[in-house]
């Protein structure tokens, strides 16, 4: 069970910005996406988000987990 969780963000020491190389990009994806994927986070911004939104979001993660993952992949990491 310990990889469900988001340590990456509390044990990053590095930049936090984008443009600047590739480990740095993802590095930073990393830290927004478990970021963003907070508790508080989620109840303060979700309600804001119009219909639309909310759509857009949830067909770009969608893709991307179809895209990139196998179906054992999908069902280990993302269905648990």
């Amino acid at each position: 069970m310990s990889g469900r969780g988001h340590r990456f963000f509390e044990d990053y020491d590095g930049l936090v910005g984008f443009g600047l190389d590739r480990p740095t990009d993802e590095a930073t994806l990393k830290v927004y996406l478990q970021r963003f994927s907070r508790d508080d986070l989620l109840a303060a911004i979700i309600p804001r988000l119009s219909d639309q939104e909310l759509e857009q979001v949830f067909d770009l993660l969608s893709r991307l987990l179809v895209r990139h993952l196998s179906k054992d992949e999908y069902e280990e990491l993302f269905l648990d």
